[in-house]
């Protein structure tokens, strides 16, 4: 499983561009936005959510000023009824704890059972702020790196509009 540190090394070694900001640890998008950073407005909201079968697992990245009504967005994305993945699959999906889901935990479901989603609205973003496996940073870096990268893991991808509450 990948960590905090090895995340560092990935992107230095495939040298992508990306800037790194220590912290104290952060659980919700209102504490990450009282934090001193750079470009707030560019940090993303990420949950991981699971169908009622708790078959299929989503791993959903949002505008953090955005809301997410999981019926809706079940719809959209053609999933039975969502809810909020526990720890324990969380960890076993994904390697993260509480608080530090991001995108770049994907690079840990070697199993490839979980479906990355993302609004729509991220395209038209330079840059996106996430936790680099951990709660106690935040880096920017390119989307199009972001995507990248999941996409080279092999998990599906689905682009969806989630519209703001």
């Amino acid at each position: 499983m990948l960590g905090k540190s090895e995340i560092y090394d990935l992107l230095n070694r495939r040298e992508i561009e990306y800037t790194a900001f220590e912290h104290i640890p952060v659980y919700t998008i209102g504490e990450m936005m009282a934090l001193d950073l750079p470009a707030p407005e560019k940090v993303v909201k990420n949950l991981f959510l699971r169908d009622d079968k708790g078959r299929n697992h989503y791993l959903v990245v949002l505008a953090g000023h955005k809301s997410v009504n999981l019926k809706d967005l079940a719809a959209k994305i053609s999933s039975r009824s969502l809810s909020f993945a526990s720890e324990s699959r969380l960890k076993k999906h994904l390697g993260l704890e509480p608080g530090g889901v991001t995108p770049l935990g994907i690079l840990n479901n070697a199993a490839h059972d979980v479906t990355v989603v993302f609004d729509h609205e991220l395209k038209d973003q330079d840059l996106i702020g996430v936790h680099p496996m951990e709660n106690t940073a935040t880096i920017f870096m390119k989307f199009e790196d972001l995507l990248k990268l999941v996409q080279e893991q092999g998990n599906p991808i689905v682009f969806c509009e989630i519209l703001a509450d």
